[in-house]
């Protein structure tokens, strides 16, 4: 261990190993105060007894070791599977099912650091990264239009002569008298012929 390094450990902690790991991913590698905020709000038992952990190994490093530093952080942390109680439970038919009640060694590193920055590099990152627009480009430019000359004379259009349109007439079709029309209307019948008596 480092000289600017303290140590703390919780041994026979009646938790399970498995469940204090899952809170100890979460504040590995973070400041002390950042993992005591984020701690008292994880709703988990094995939460409080890793925030005395972390408690305990901050005032080892000012009062044991002479580590003088405003800002701590947990460098390492991890927990050690401890002794297994065996109990028994009953169960139907005279039967009896064991029961294991696991305990847990809590380990913390924490050591002296400098004072965290207002904006860490990886969120300066994407901040000044240029993002792209969400609309693709156009394929095919668009043409620009010429500007109008206003002082260029400008030429008179004689209008074309309307072209002289010569009907030709239609003939005439035959129309039987004993056909009806289409329309359905009931054929006339042709006036019969009166003749003229000569006097």
């Amino acid at each position: 261990m480092e000289q600017n390094e303290a140590t703390a450990t919780a041994r026979f902690v009646r938790i399970a190993p498995r469940k204090v790991k899952l809170v100890m991913d979460a504040i590995r590698g973070k400041y002390v105060h950042e993992a005591l905020d984020l701690l008292k709000f994880t709703p988990n038992h094995a939460a409080a007894e890793i925030a005395k952990v972390i408690s305990s190994a901050t005032a080892n490093a000012s009062n044991n070791h002479g580590i003088e530093s405003e800002y701590m952080k947990v460098v390492r942390c991890w927990v050690d599977g401890g002794p297994t109680m065996k109990r028994v439970r009953a169960r139907a038919q005279g039967r009896a099912y064991r029961i294991l009640k696991r305990t847990s060694h809590i380990t913390v590193v924490v050591e002296g650091a400098e004072a965290p920055t207002t904006t860490r590099p990886r969120e300066a990152a994407i901040k000044n990264k240029r993002r792209e627009p969400l609309r693709a480009p156009l394929k095919t430019p668009i043409l620009a239009v010429a500007p109008v000359d206003e002082t260029a004379p400008v030429e008179e259009t004689i209008p074309m002569e309307a072209a002289t349109v010569t009907e030709t007439p239609q003939e005439a079709t035959p129309v039987d008298a004993n056909v009806a029309p289409e329309s359905g209307a009931p054929a006339e019948t042709p006036a019969p012929e009166q003749e003229t008596k000569a006097e």
